[in-house]
């Protein structure tokens, strides 16, 4: 009785599920993610209100705070940074030795209320730098019914802790099973697809079919995650070759690219789930995928680069400068190598709505299953991609004013900070010659006085 019960539910269900696949896979939609996610927002809305209602005044947050004498304010990410002085940032230029030695002669008197500018930057940076939040979540200023996030309210009322209760439910109950059913389809149809059309003669046609397949796979894989992405300015949407640059956030990011366009990609050869897309990705079009220590060869990398793009029958190469992933709140230094080569640039702006799931992917904390797994567990992934106008390289601008010139472009059109910082200070410390460059300068500064 039972197992006839469940035959007939399977049946029903499988069949939905078939019926999304297939949509995802023809680029087409009945509006059953946008009815969602909007679904979630007046739950969300609700939750607010219920919360305010529920906590004291001694509870909220005032807008407006002051910590240890120092004025911060709420930004619109959620997040409290302190208005400071730019005083300790890095410089574009090298220290040169003649900078090193051009103070030996000098006369210097000090004043102790000189250094007290650098004092009160420390101290600032000791409280909240600019930097170390960009690689931790990003910030809500209101709960999504998440227990991941900065906001714990799940037990504030008998309400809000029946909606999380049902909310915990469908997402790990019914979304996620579901989800990782659709994940594992489109994985083995990338693959197989990618074998197949991997066999077909160099051509315009082949291009044809892998443009059409790769985006029918990435459909499919988009649904794994109930993505909503909504595309800008398509007009502006590369479609020959030359170097695509976009703000990075997570290894999501090239699906959402890929989506709409086919790219070629550069990057670290991967085991594992990624070194499976990597291997299938290369069957049908042409890739980069350099060995550990090839990457590290900046004359190696460029080369294959310059090669890429002067061959006018390959797609535009996607590339993050930034070379690791940023919380979405901001946009970090650009490396100078992609915009050496020449040729066109494509900016790309893209940001996510963390209301619905974060996409950052915090790589030192989470390894790529974990990821997997938290986006599975997500209410959805819902981001907006901008495309921006082609850019070239101006004459007599350098590679560095170039690649700046591009990140604040992005970081206007996403509504993101522009930092100047190398988005490497995750993983390592800041640079000697940075250090040096502001001791002189504060050198400089008492000698003026």
């Amino acid at each position: 009785m039972l197992y006839g019960i469940l035959s007939l539910c399977w049946i029903p269900l499988a069949g939905f599920i078939s019926f999304l696949i297939i949509l995802s896979a023809i680029n087409k939609s009945i509006g059953v993610r946008k009815a969602y996610v909007s679904l979630l927002l007046r739950i969300f809305e609700y939750g607010r209100n219920s919360i305010e209602s529920e906590k004291t005044v001694e509870d909220q947050d005032p807008h407006v705070e002051l910590v240890n004498g120092l004025d911060t304010k709420e930004t619109t990410t959620g997040s409290v940074l302190i208005n400071r002085d730019a005083v300790l940032l890095p410089q574009a230029q090298e220290l040169t030795h003649e900078k090193s030695n051009v103070l030996k002669k000098e006369e210097i008197n000090f004043d102790f209320e000189n250094c007290l500018d650098y004092v009160k930057a420390g101290i600032e940076a000791i409280i909240e730098d600019d930097v170390t939040s960009r690689f931790q979540a990003e910030e809500l200023k209101n709960w999504n019914m998440l227990t991941r996030t900065n906001r714990h309210y799940e037990f504030i009322s008998w309400k809000i802790t029946l909606i999380w209760v049902l909310g915990f439910a469908v997402r790990y109950s019914i979304l996620m099973p579901l989800r990782v059913l659709v994940c594992f389809i489109g994985v083995v149809w990338l693959t197989a697809c990618t074998a197949a059309v991997g066999n077909l003669k160099d051509g315009d046609k082949k291009r044809a079919i892998v443009n059409k397949v790769l985006g029918q796979c990435f459909g499919v894989l988009s649904s794994a995650i109930s993505a909503v992405i909504t595309y800008h300015n398509e007009d502006n949407r590369p479609s020959s070759t030359g170097i695509c640059v976009a703000n990075h956030t997570s290894p999501i990011d090239v699906l959402v690219l890929m989506c709409d366009t086919t790219y070629s990609l550069i990057g670290q050869r991967h085991g594992g789930f990624l070194g499976v897309l990597q291997r299938a990705l290369a069957r049908a079009s042409p890739h980069i995928w350099f060995e550990r220590g090839e990457a590290k060869d900046r004359h190696l990398v460029a080369e294959r680069l310059k090669q890429h793009v002067s061959d006018p029958s390959n797609p535009p190469i996607l590339i993050f400068p930034e070379g690791t992933c940023i919380n979405n709140t901001s946009v970090m230094q650009f490396k100078k190598g992609s915009f050496e080569v020449g040729g066109v640039i494509y900016p790309v702006a893209i940001k996510y709505d963390p209301r619905f799931g974060d996409a950052f992917w915090n790589s030192s904390k989470y390894s790529m299953m974990q990821y997997l797994y938290m986006m599975m567990t997500s209410w959805a992934i819902v981001c907006d991609v901008w495309y921006l106008p082609p850019m070239y390289r101006q004459d007599g601008e350098s590679a560095i004013d170039f690649a700046n010139r591009v990140k604040g472009v992005i970081a206007k059109q996403g509504g993101l900070v522009d930092l100047v910082w190398d988005g490497q200070l995750k993983r390592m410390k800041p640079k000697k010659e940075w250090k040096e460059i502001q001791q002189i300068e504060f050198a400089n500064r008492l000698k003026s006085d």
